[in-house]
């Protein structure tokens, strides 16, 4: 009886150990599939960031390509209105006052909506936002002189 019992408690703490055993790997394949997975996602997340944010760049950039492309097809064809005399003469008439030789020009100051007098010290802060420039020197000059 011995013998066999001597054999039977051998064989019992083997069992117990090797079913230890296999229940450490059991617990350690998802804690080393897990740490796997951590550091994949370390290493992978900066050049994943990276991507998308070189992307969002480009995408900026291509806007901003396609926008300036717009101004400058806008920009030629102004250049080529400034080409044309008559559009030159135009936007001197307009712009600047000119006249041609021969001929007056009238500007008329004050409008129908304002009928009442003009306090002479505010003459320069009622002018019109696009007035010609020696309009708005003229009234400097003349509310300077008040």
């Amino acid at each position: 009886m011995r013998r066999g019992r001597r054999s039977y408690s051998s064989r019992r703490p083997s069992r117990r150990l090797s079913s230890n055993r296999r229940r450490s790997r059991a617990n350690a394949r998802p804690l080393a599939l897990i740490a796997i997975v951590f550091v994949f996602t370390l290493t992978l997340a900066p050049p994943i960031k990276n991507y998308f944010t070189q992307r969002a760049q480009i995408s900026a950039l291509k806007s901003q390509v396609a926008t300036d492309r717009t101004a400058l097809e806008a920009a030629r064809a102004e250049l080529e209105l400034w080409k044309d005399p008559n559009y030159v003469k135009s936007q001197a008439r307009e712009r600047l006052h000119f006249v041609m030789p021969g001929e007056r020009q009238y500007i008329v100051t004050g409008s129908k909506e304002d009928p009442a007098p003009i306090d002479s010290n505010k003459v320069v802060s009622l002018l019109p936002e696009g007035a010609p420039w020696y309009t708005r020197l003229i009234a400097s000059v003349t509310e300077s002189g008040l």
